[in-house]
């Protein structure tokens, strides 16, 4: 009966559509039928805190993601505050349990054979203008993990070539050094030999179109996704993907978080963290493949 002026008040009061009302309906029989399991004695006003965290216990048992969880958990608080306001229970339990945290995706990246592969595989590039700029920008993105934005901004005065180090203005027109090593200091000198040649100093713009104009974001993009595909069946092909690869291969072959944080131009080490995670499963996947009693 609880249930039924619940669902009647979400139709009739708060106008919730029929497939909300049925929804917020089945989340709550589910409960009730745990509890019910659970002890037959226990009702709507006995239920408790522990009881409401071991039902989400159970669903987490059951392979259920901490989306659907907290859904579940969110029609119950629902419920709890109606019932409390029209004095169908004395507490509302659900107040104080909080529900499970949202995994954080981990970043996607490409194993370092596959950059190697896209970067230096034979008969990948030729020595046209659209393959050396796409080359160049491939290898920017990854051995610097700039933002996509970061890199359609650079001029040609961002790179200082005796010092090895870009000048890059990120989020908030924050500027920071990013050095560079010689592969990448080569690549952009026959980059910017051969962009001379068809366009002189017309523009300041590092990175640009046939026609000379300063590339965009989509133009970018684009460049990234059709040269990626050609190594890589990751889901997604783009340049924040280049991003997570340099700093996972940072991070896999030494370099300490706080560098990577600095590199990266995170303005805290928690967003950094994040990577920490894939390289350790990728230590699981080495340990899983070469322990014997793994």
């Amino acid at each position: 009966m609880m249930i039924e002026q619940f669902l009647n008040y979400l139709r009739y009061e708060r106008n919730k559509s029929p497939l909300t009302a049925q929804s917020y309906g089945e989340d709550l029989r589910a409960f009730e039928a745990y509890f019910k399991n659970l002890d037959s004695h226990l009702s709507w006003q006995s239920v408790d805190a522990d009881v409401i965290r071991g039902w989400m216990e159970s669903m987490m048992d059951k392979g259920n993601t901490a989306t659907s969880i907290n859904r579940r958990l969110s029609a119950l608080r629902s419920f709890f505050r109606f019932a409390l306001t029209h004095k169908l229970v004395e507490r509302d339990p659900s107040y104080v349990v909080r529900g499970p945290k949202r995994a954080r995706p981990l970043p996607q990246f490409l194993k370092e054979s596959e950059m190697d592969e896209l970067i230096d595989g034979d008969g990948m590039w030729s020595d046209g203008f659209k393959d050396v700029r796409a080359r160049t920008i491939i290898i920017m993105f990854y051995e610097t993990g700039l933002r996509l934005s970061e890199l359609v901004g650079l001029d040609i005065g961002s790179v200082d070539f005796s010092e090895q180090q870009i000048k890059v203005t990120g989020k908030g027109n924050k500027q920071r050094l990013i050095p560079f090593g010689e592969e990448l200091g080569k690549e952009l000198l026959h980059y910017i030999e051969v962009r001379n040649e068809l366009f002189g100093a017309s523009t300041g713009a590092l990175f640009v179109t046939e026609k000379g104009h300063r590339m965009n974001s989509t133009q970018v993009r684009y460049e990234v996704k059709k040269n990626v595909s050609r190594v890589s069946s990751l889901k997604k092909r783009t340049p924040h993907v280049l991003r997570h690869t340099f700093a996972t291969a940072m991070l896999n072959n030494g370099a300490g978080l706080e560098s990577v944080r600095k590199l990266l131009g995170h303005e805290s080490v928690k967003t950094t963290e994040v990577y920490t995670h894939t390289t350790f499963e990728q230590l699981k996947r080495v340990y899983k493949k070469a322990h014997p009693r793994a």
